[in-house]
């Protein structure tokens, strides 16, 4: 299964999952008259858009190369990447403030074994959602599926509190409720800025990683025909990177010999280091 296709159905399983906890929640709190039950069913709605943007971008980036875009539609993975960033952002911005109002209002949460019912189903689902996703995500790096299995993390990290503080009301204590709120969504917030600093950096044209260009010197050096390292320019394509190096060989040499060790580096960087879509290495003499 490679990334494109893990991608796809973790966007497939992500919409089935998040519109059935959506259909749950308008039922019930619309039957019980609960808000919070309501609001947080548009919380769902919101998780549907999250699932739909990872099919949408997995589609879009998995289309190849063409005439218009030499090196295929990879970028597209990091722009809905970064959608999904800002949903959460603004999802956090809107838990903020009406957890602040609930405190300063002293809003009391009603208590409703119903309302418990419908939390443990929620944790259940994104309990399932969060491994599955996890586990898809460790086979291929792909940060459309980093950013689905943080969301299904967070939804599940927030009904459990939401839960606590559901039970909590039954006692009279309200403000848990409140101040679960802040915490989780300024939580929030620092991760989709995470997620959108990732995002960022690839479309920004980032150069390649240290480690990855320190593993692939260290291959250029250990070519006993390399005389000297000139320029190592990287460019992200995707999730991928273009490496264009410059090499100084011995001048003597004839340029189909010095076209083969230059052959030779490139198939050995793309063999040894990962995430490297093509190697380009200009050959002068030294």
């Amino acid at each position: 299964m490679n990334r494109f296709s893990i991608a796809r159905r973790v966007g497939i399983v992500g919409i089935i999952g998040n519109v059935f906890l959506f259909f749950i929640k308008i039922f019930v709190g619309i039957f019980s008259k609960s808000q919070a039950l309501i609001a947080d069913s548009l919380n769902s709605a919101g998780d549907v858009f999250a699932s739909f943007m990872t099919w949408i971008g997995n589609k879009i980036s998995s289309v190849p190369n063409d005439e218009d875009h030499n090196y295929g539609h990879g970028k597209a993975e990091y722009i809905f990447s970064m959608l999904i960033s800002l949903s959460m952002m603004l999802l956090s911005f809107k838990m903020l403030i009406d957890a602040v109002l609930s405190i300063f209002n002293k809003n009391k949460v009603i208590f409703s074994w119903v309302l418990i019912v419908v939390c443990l189903i929620t944790i259940i689902v994104k309990m399932f959602l969060y491994f599955y996703t996890r586990c898809l995500y460790k086979k291929e790096n792909n940060l459309l599926v980093k950013a689905n299995m943080i969301d299904h993390r967070n939804d599940f990290i927030i009904t459990v509190f939401t839960t606590l503080a559901i039970l909590f009301s039954k006692f009279g204590i309200y403000f848990v409720d409140g101040i679960v709120g802040i915490g989780i969504s300024i939580w929030i917030f620092l991760v989709g800025v995470k997620i959108f600093i990732e995002s960022y950096n690839v479309l920004m044209d980032s150069a390649i990683d240290r480690t990855s260009k320190k593993n692939i010197l260290n291959i250029i050096k250990a070519n006993d025909n390399v005389k000297r390292i000139g320029t190592l320019y990287s460019i992200s394509v995707g999730y991928q990177y273009v490496v264009v190096i410059t090499i100084y060989v011995d001048g003597n040499l004839s340029t189909v010999d010095s076209h083969e060790i230059a052959d030779k580096l490139e198939k050995d960087i793309i063999s040894n280091v990962k995430n490297i879509k093509e190697v380009i290495a200009h050959v002068e003499p030294y």
